[in-house]
């Protein structure tokens, strides 16, 4: 059975200790995607969404979220992220907007949440901003692709 949280002699959830850890190079990279209509991907594309630069803005609320992610994700270490980089790319093959989010930093811990978090918010921001279009966006495949450095190493999505 997967234990949600870190407990502590008394049964009361803290965050992990990590400051046996040493502090190496850490990268996480994650990707996801929105599902839209052709259409929508077109008004994406001519900059006619109603909200304004869809793709810049989703870039931006990313980068933001990234660095909030202790504030969002209950007993996730405050971290002194040193790159962020978010990437939202029309896709005409989904049709859709394909997101990823690469972060790093120097530290005791990963950055697999911030990464996450980053896709994740991004994708929301682009559903806000189109939503008004295509009420039937679906965002979709948020997950971890790449990771590297930690004590467990590195990892690459198959």
């Amino acid at each position: 059975m997967t234990r949600l949280t870190h407990l502590d002699a008394a049964g009361e959830a803290n965050m992990v200790d990590v400051s046996d850890k040493d502090i190496t190079s850490r990268t996480a990279i994650a990707e996801g995607c929105v599902v839209m209509l052709p259409e929508t991907v077109a008004l994406i594309r001519q900059g006619d969404a109603k909200k304004g630069d869809v793709l810049g803005t989703a870039r931006l609320a990313g980068i933001m979220a990234s660095k909030r992610t202790h504030e969002l994700i209950p007993l996730c270490h405050p971290l002194l992220i040193s790159k962020v980089k978010v990437d939202c790319t029309l896709d005409e093959s989904l049709p859709g907007v394909r997101v990823s989010a690469e972060v790093k930093v120097s530290g005791q811990t990963g950055v697999e949440m911030e990464a996450l978090t980053a896709v994740s918010v991004a994708c929301l921001t682009i559903y806000d901003m189109v939503k008004a279009a295509d009420k039937g966006m679906r965002i979709e495949s948020i997950r971890l692709r790449r990771k590297s450095g930690g004590r467990s190493g590195d990892y690459e999505a198959p």
